[in-house]
């Protein structure tokens, strides 16, 4: 671990996530014998807390390469798969925002080989989840390489369905929790409607006749990115007209 404290590149404007990630891949590859231990080890790392690794600290490192090493272990361990969903969710509602990306990448290992199991877990935890737990969830679909299986890209929008009408029962908008869920929308919905375009859009344009300001932000701002005006003008410029 001193080598990866000394390369985290912490204190710092971006983090070593190669290295985090790194750590997830040799974990993978050292599981065997060796998986109870490993599965303290990376448990152990996320219990250091906020206080004692704080946000842009050198040992924040530590807590959030134990997140995307227990989506590892979750990924190949069926004996630990629901506990690293628990754990991963737990860890979602953190106050650092980097342990909240390593969040979604410990989803997304888990995805890699688990995609219809934690599809489905995962929509019964957004139904119920903290905003943060939906934003966690929503971020880790994101992810283009996942989203080519056609049976994840639909699992991934449904996902957002259920979020999105958590989303617009939502009372307490002014809440930092909110924000977060609100700008991690703001990118996550057009990752997904890029890989299910049909789909996707027709998605998109239910959501305009909510007339919820904050909908149509989070609207706006994903009819913006590249990979849709890029790629579908036509239906970006339908939708935009529509928000006018």
């Amino acid at each position: 671990m001193v080598y990866m404290l000394n390369n985290s590149n912490l204190p710092g404007r971006r983090g070593n996530i190669e290295l985090a990630a790194a750590f997830g891949d040799l974990l993978e590859k050292h599981l065997g014998d060796e998986l109870k231990m490993l599965r303290k080890f990376c448990a152990s790392l996320v219990e250091i807390s906020a206080e004692a690794a704080p946000v842009n600290s050198v040992k924040e490192f530590l807590p959030l390469s134990g997140a995307i090493g227990i989506g590892a272990i979750g990924a190949f361990d069926p004996d630990f798969y629901k506990k690293a969903m628990v754990k991963l969710m737990r860890l979602a509602n953190d106050s650092r925002w980097r342990m909240r990306e390593a969040v979604c990448f410990g989803l997304q290992r888990i995805f890699s080989k688990c995609k219809a199991d934690a599809l489905h877990d995962l929509e019964i935890w957004v139904e119920h989840g903290t905003l943060l737990e939906r934003r966690a969830v929503a971020a880790g679909v994101a992810d283009p390489p996942l989203l080519q299986d056609g049976a994840f890209a639909l699992g991934a929008l449904q996902i957002h369905k259920i979020i999105f009408l958590r989303f617009m029962e939502e009372e307490n908008r002014p809440s930092e929790a909110f924000r977060v869920l609100r700008k991690g929308l703001a990118f996550s919905l057009s990752v997904v409607v890029s890989a299910i375009s049909e789909a996707g859009f027709s998605y998109m344009k239910s959501l305009i006749v909510e007339d919820d300001p904050d909908i149509d932000w989070v609207l706006k701002q994903n009819l913006k990115k590249n990979r849709l005006l890029g790629n579908f003008p036509q239906k970006v410029a339908e939708l935009q007209q529509l928000l006018s």
